[in-house]
């Protein structure tokens, strides 16, 4: 997927440094920031030609539950927010994004679920898949409510 963001990091960084009116700056860079999460969502959506019913089922969760999560009204737990990229079938830099836009740290190699998340994501497991992994390692499933409360 190509990256949502016209200028990379280093090109912002060096426009903000070249310039010495940062409003102007900012109204003319807009577009490359952060955007709210449920955004980013709806784009993934589209671009991944997939429906919020589809989501609902691959979930096993309520459909008025990701409907509040891609209107904005309900925040996502990390772990129901890689649940979701798992059946959205987001490559890692995808899911990156994702916890980035939701104000979660990316997932980080050193830790011992994070880095089996990261294997199932390179190896394009199932949610199904991955909490089998997951279980098998004794280690909290995807989507074990429990976990979803707090991460």
């Amino acid at each position: 997927m190509k990256s949502i963001y016209e200028k990379n990091t280093d090109e912002l960084f060096n426009n903000i440094k070249e310039n010495s009116d940062v409003e102007k700056f900012l109204e003319d860079n807009q577009h490359e920031f952060s955007k709210p999460l449920h955004e980013y969502l709806k784009e993934l959506l589209a671009k991944k030609n997939l429906t919020k019913k589809i989501l609902h089922k691959a979930l096993n969760c309520e459909p008025s539950h990701i409907y509040h999560i891609f209107s904005g009204k309900k925040k996502p737990s990390r772990p129901r927010l890689l649940a979701i990229a798992r059946a959205m079938n987001l490559n890692l830099e995808e899911t990156q994004y994702l916890l980035r836009y939701g104000g979660y740290g990316i997932l980080y190699s050193r830790n011992t679920w994070d880095a089996v998340i990261i294997s199932a994501i390179e190896q394009n497991f199932s949610i199904d898949v991955t909490d089998q992994f997951l279980s098998h390692l004794k280690t909290e499933p995807i989507l074990n409510p429990k976990l979803a409360v707090n991460r």
